[in-house]
């Protein structure tokens, strides 16, 4: 069984100017996320794919001229959908100010480990909302209330189709089911969920890459996002 406990990271952080209090969640699969690691490529054709689809496209562009285009799709989304899945931007409401949950997962195609939010790829006849929910609940053991859900993204449309729609959700810690989070791994999922307070984003992200960690590009654009805030007094 899974068990959750907080703790403060107490390592010092000499390269930068103010503190950054980080608070860690750990599994007790007693595995060690630095130890994986990518032991070989290989080729691979979109008949011996699983879960990705490679395609060269034809189109006019502007001008009437023919042209080429590659792109990657996933094979996983539903039929009858046209979202893959959700991003879940989860806050913790604390006396002291809210927190986001984070997370740290080993991605081969990066050969290191992500800080990410939770996600994942909707059910066939799954709602978003419905979706954000399980996932967070799956992959962190907190239950939450969905409070905003963001129109449809694309990931990286030069690249692919791969899309996914941003969901906050509130988690609240006086629901008794949010004192002792039991997340609900797979087999084949490692991952190590935190929280950090949400206004120190940013210098937690820039402590976190110093380290080596990679930055998926959805917890980046939070930060950036706060940060633009801040410059431009948007409220």
């Amino acid at each position: 069984m899974l068990k959750t406990y907080l703790t403060k990271l107490e390592r010092p952080l000499v390269a930068f100017s103010r503190p950054c209090l980080t608070y860690f969640s750990h599994t007790s699969r007693m595995t060690n996320l630095e130890d994986a690691k990518v032991i070989a490529f290989q080729e691979l054709s979109n008949s011996r794919a699983k879960w990705v689809r490679m395609q060269r496209i034809r189109y006019l562009d502007p001008t009437g001229k023919e042209r080429d285009w590659e792109m990657a799709s996933r094979k996983s989304r539903a039929a009858e959908s046209d979202v893959d899945g959700v991003g879940i931007i989860a806050i913790i409401e604390s006396p002291k100010g809210p927190l986001i949950i984070l997370q740290k997962q080993f991605r081969p195609p990066l050969q290191a480990v992500c800080i990410e939010i939770p996600a994942g790829l909707l059910d066939p006849d799954e709602s978003v909302e419905t979706c954000a929910l399980r996932e967070l609940k799956e992959e962190t053991g907190y239950i939450g209330k969905v409070t905003y859900k963001s129109p449809l993204m694309f990931n990286d449309p030069g690249f692919t189709n791969t899309n996914m729609y941003l969901v906050f959700v509130s988690v609240d810690m006086k629901d008794e089911r949010n004192q002792n989070p039991v997340p609900e791994l797979e087999a084949n999922e490692f991952i190590e969920t935190f929280t950090v307070p949400l206004e120190e984003i940013s210098q937690n992200l820039e402590r976190l890459s110093f380290e080596g960690y990679k930055l998926d590009a959805r917890v980046q654009s939070i930060a950036a996002g706060i940060q633009l805030s801040r410059q431009f007094g948007v409220q």
